[in-house]
């Protein structure tokens, strides 16, 4: 029995004009495109929708960091820090994803200069305080860490504002993430007294914290989101293309049908030979074949990929009362500051002209504009990780380099809030606490950046010790949190 195929109609469609063809194309199967698109659009809404239902179920806290007077720690206490913290890592699964919205949980680094007086801060999920304590603590005993309110509620909430202007940009890396950007070992040198050896890339932007004037806040924002080790794989891939190494192909479907037969496949190979032709085996480049710039990029991507990372999103949000607004300073500053860890021939940081930076250009600059300044407002605000662009992948020696405590020795900055000083234990001859009058906490730590109990918070009259050494008086009519 003879099967015919009638391909008349294929043969008329085919024959048709080009234009038409289109048209009939679309008609006859365009649904099919616009129900995935809509299938799609639908349930990311969905996946929105049950993670911020699940997100509202989950507490924040605000931990102010005040470190000890005379901080002789370099960066690397941080480091060991951020590596503490990959133990929030948690695998999410499909059921929890889709019908719980449960999902990595981040952390927020903060730089805050508020009308100059520079705080670090750290907000994380109520979950993991002790978990972030515990990081701080070990790496400096003498730290004093403290519950606060946000600072963000003191500025206005949507713009334009009569009174408040905003500015602001996220940070991307030029190259891809796989390479790493300058660390804080290449600001280290061998001249001159030992403490002074480390030159500190912070310096820079304490300085322009300190410089900000009453009306004024600079926040400075490092969401950090911890991983697993998938990553690993991507950057082993691009040592491979740098080296010329090709993928190692999959067995052909007749070779996987030869395995299959195992003993018997030997009398196929008798009667048609080798199934698979022989191929010429390319000579593949060794360290000795690159030249000094691939040899540097991968010892740049081993190096990176050698000890542990995170995704991370660098935020930068500049708000100030109109009349004293000064953004060429800050964002010329903050730019300035994000280049000093620029490794020309392996990664560095810039703006997101293209998404978040609140700048237009052409057609309807001012409604775009609006829009722009009150997304990253927002995002800043939410402490988002997924609005705006996606995060990028930064190690834990990149992470400490970003975001570190000033190192005395080389950052003369009298507004950062420190601890008073070392403490000892108290004598055993003190009365104990039930003999003595109460005192109200609220009032038990210094600075602007207070717990909020049950009253409201203010600025106390006694500087901090910092300030008391500097002869510096507090700013007046600070936007108390």
């Amino acid at each position: 029995m003879d099967i015919v195929i009638n391909t008349a109609g294929i043969d008329n469609f085919l024959s048709l004009p080009p234009d038409q063809i289109f048209w009939a194309f679309i008609v006859n199967f365009g649904w099919i495109i616009i129900g995935i698109f809509f299938i799609y659009g639908t349930l990311q809404i969905y996946l929105l929708w049950i993670r911020n239902k699940w997100t509202e179920t989950h507490k924040h806290i605000l931990l102010a960091i005040d470190i000890p007077k005379a901080n002789e720690q370099s960066p690397k206490a941080v480091e060991n820090m951020f590596t503490y913290l990959a133990g929030a890592h948690g695998s999410v699964n499909f059921f929890e994803k889709w019908f719980e919205g449960k999902y990595q949980k981040s952390f927020s680094y903060e730089i805050v200069s508020l009308e100059g007086y520079t705080q670090f801060l750290i907000r994380t999920p109520a979950e993991y305080k002790n978990l972030i304590e515990s990081s701080v603590y070990s790496q400096y005993p003498d730290a004093e860490i403290s519950v606060v309110d946000d600072y963000v509620d003191s500025v206005p909430q949507h713009y334009p504002d009569e009174e408040y202007d905003v500015w602001g940009t996220e940070f991307i890396q030029a190259a891809s993430w796989v390479y790493p950007i300058k660390t804080y070992q290449e600001f280290e040198h061998q001249m001159g007294p030992s403490e002074t050896q480390f030159k500190d890339p912070m310096a820079a932007l304490m300085d322009l914290c300190g410089s900000l004037r009453q009306g004024e806040q600079l926040w400075i924002q490092v969401l950090v989101i911890p991983i697993g080790f998938d990553w690993v794989k991507e950057s082993e891939k691009e040592i491979d293309k740098i080296l010329g190494r090709k993928p190692k192909s999959k067995p052909s479907l007749t070779m996987r049908g030869l395995e299959a037969l195992g003993s018997a496949s030997e009398v196929l190979y008798s009667i048609w030979g080798d199934v698979e032709s022989e191929k010429k085996e390319e000579r593949q480049k060794t360290m000795m074949d690159l030249n000094p710039l691939e040899k540097r990029r991968i010892e740049g991507v081993h190096e990176k990929l050698s000890k542990l990372s995170f995704e991370a999103k660098i935020r930068v949000v500049y708000v100030a009362k109109k009349d004293v607004m000064n953004k060429g300073k800050v964002a010329n500053g903050i730019v300035g500051y994000m280049k000093q860890f620029a490794a020309l021939d392996m990664n560095n940081l810039k703006p997101d002209i293209k998404t978040t930076f609140t700048k237009t250009v052409y057609f309807r600059q001012v409604p775009r504009l609006n829009l722009k300044k009150n997304k990253i407002f927002h995002a800043y605000t939410l402490r988002s990780d997924s609005r705006g662009i996606s995060p990028g992948m930064f190690n834990i020696e990149e992470l400490a380099t970003l975001w570190h405590f000033p190192v005395e020795a080389n950052v003369k900055a009298s507004l950062v809030q420190k601890a008073p000083g070392r403490k000892a234990d108290a004598p055993s001859s003190l009365p104990l606490a039930s003999e003595i009058a109460t005192v109200d906490d609220n009032f038990l730590r210094t600075g602007i950046f207070l717990e909020n109990k049950e009253k409201p918070s203010t600025y106390l009259e006694k500087p901090s010790a910092s300030l008391e050494d500097d002869n510096t008086a507090p700013p007046e009519n600070l936007p108390f949190v």
